[in-house]
């Protein structure tokens, strides 16, 4: 059962003023979390569930909406609060009513994507762990880029990978001993990225204004983000060229680092869900393999 109580005194506590919702409306659209929009008379908001445990996925989910919160040009939804009840973690969030996105909105959308790539750090990683979709995704800081790829998202995910997919595995262990022939010059400023760049993480306010969430951030190759982008869709040509006209794409991206960083996501949804993603890992790995 749901303390909405506690969550309502979370809530007032944040604010500094007095909350009761009058009204909760579950909402659709996510695998992982339960959500809802909570209303008072004068206030919606919105609620992330899952089992108490969670609460440190949210409190990692609620560091990197600030972080990207720096971006200009973008909306990211403003953290009201988070916590725990006995049975529930939850993340409360400002209630933005979402759009698809019109065309003149991919265009601000890849103008402010530059903007947030822009922001950078002295090095590859962010200050907590966090997680890609409900896997734990390891942030630790590495000087070098080619050691937090290998180490923090490749390596991390064949070895959840190994005892279930040997051939896999084996192909997995081949690309790793070759990951800086692949890299080879490529030192990227480690940039804000929102770390989990999909069309269903997306959207557009009531002015038009792209909205960010659901992210799995980090400091990275701005290019990862470019790269999911393109793996599942959502993103139409508008988008790209906005941004690829803002910020032109380097050598070696579409043939290498593209795959590359869309095998981490492949690899992902192999340890999620298996089926045709284990295959389309080993597909990819093989290909990257073949440029040696």
């Amino acid at each position: 059962m749901i303390d909405w109580a506690a969550i309502d005194s979370a809530i007032a506590i944040a604010r500094g003023a007095s909350f009761a919702g009058e009204r909760r409306t579950r909402l659709g659209g996510g695998s992982i979390n339960t959500a809802y929009r909570i209303e008072s008379a004068e206030q919606s908001y919105f609620v992330k569930l899952n089992r108490a445990d969670r609460a440190v996925m949210f409190a990692a989910e609620a560091a990197g909406l600030a972080e990207l919160g720096q971006a200009v040009g973008l909306r990211i939804p403003h953290v009201i609060t988070q916590g725990s009840t006995e049975a529930h973690a939850y993340l409360v969030l400002e209630y933005i009513a979402l759009e698809a996105l019109t065309p003149a909105a991919m265009t601000r959308l890849g103008e402010g994507l530059v903007d947030m790539h822009g922001i950078v750090a002295t090095r590859y990683g962010f200050e907590r762990d966090n997680t890609i979709g409900s896997s734990a995704q390891p942030n630790a800081w590495h000087a070098q880029w080619l050691e937090f790829w290998r180490e923090n998202r490749l390596a991390v995910m064949l070895d959840a990978l190994a005892p279930h997919h040997r051939g896999l595995a084996r192909d997995g262990d081949a690309l790793l001993a070759v990951l800086d022939t692949l890299l080879d010059r490529h030192r990227p400023e480690p940039s804000l990225v929102h770390g989990d760049l999909w069309g269903g993480n997306v959207g557009m306010d009531e002015h038009g204004v792209p909205v960010l969430f659901d992210p799995a951030v980090y400091y990275g190759d701005r290019e990862t983000d470019l790269a999911m982008a393109e793996l599942f869709g959502g993103f139409s040509p508008l988008f790209f060229e906005a941004y690829w006209g803002a910020w032109p794409m380097s050598d070696g991206y579409r043939h290498v680092r593209r795959p590359l960083y869309q095998l981490y996501h492949l690899l992902n949804h192999a340890r999620l869900f298996g089926g045709h993603y284990v295959a389309e890992s080993r597909r990819v790995m093989q290909q990257l393999l073949a440029r040696v």
